[in-house]
């Protein structure tokens, strides 16, 4: 099975992580998307985000009525700092049969050459790249990689820190998330302060 993994904070998980990961799930070669939670750094001050179970339960409750689409605490139990390329071994180690592969946006993709042993990530993963607008010039090596798939994805500017911005600031935010997660996030009352 060809798994795209989509790694992210989700702080919260919107309708744009959701537009991108089912695109890949129905217009690439992958047959599931695993929504991998990534986990709060204990080395870094960030009261922004909110708790791993919190931002794991909403990408459950996101995700329920997308069976190609699921979440993933894989991470939440390797060591810290996660390095993408150890997460990667310890899921092909875990799941042999699988084929593991890499959702991005273009922006990602820009700094991929800083990433801890990218070469070895190309050598051995597919990278499923989503535009993004302002992206900035992609190093000439990952142009016409074979490794590298660009998938016309529909452009979403949307990010969590708006979000969480706009929620602060008492904005309405309803048609940015998926239902159930606007109604966890209503709930306890998160991101108001």
């Amino acid at each position: 099975m060809k798994i795209g993994l989509y790694f992210g904070t989700f702080n919260p998980i919107h309708i744009g992580h959701l537009i991108i990961a089912n695109h890949m799930a129905e217009h690439s070669d992958l047959d599931q998307i695993w929504m991998v939670v990534t986990p709060h750094n204990p080395h870094k001050q960030k009261s922004s985000l909110l708790d791993d179970y919190h931002r794991l339960h909403m990408v459950h409750l996101a995700t329920e009525d997308f069976p190609k689409i699921q979440p993933s605490d894989i991470e939440f139990k390797l060591p810290q700092p996660n390095y993408t390329v150890n997460t990667l071994a310890h899921l092909q180690e875990k799941f042999p049969k699988h084929e593991f592969s890499l959702i991005m946006g273009e922006d990602n993709l820009n700094s991929l050459h800083k990433w801890k042993n990218y070469e070895v990530i190309l050598k051995n993963h597919d990278i499923y790249v989503y535009p993004r607008l302002n992206s900035g010039e992609i190093d000439e090596q990952f142009i016409n990689h074979a490794k590298i798939h660009r998938v016309g994805a529909p452009v979403i500017e949307l990010s969590s820190t708006f979000i969480r911005e706009s929620i602060k600031k008492g904005k309405n935010v309803v048609p940015m998330l998926p239902n159930k997660v606007w109604e966890y996030v209503e709930h306890n009352m998160f991101y108001k302060k």
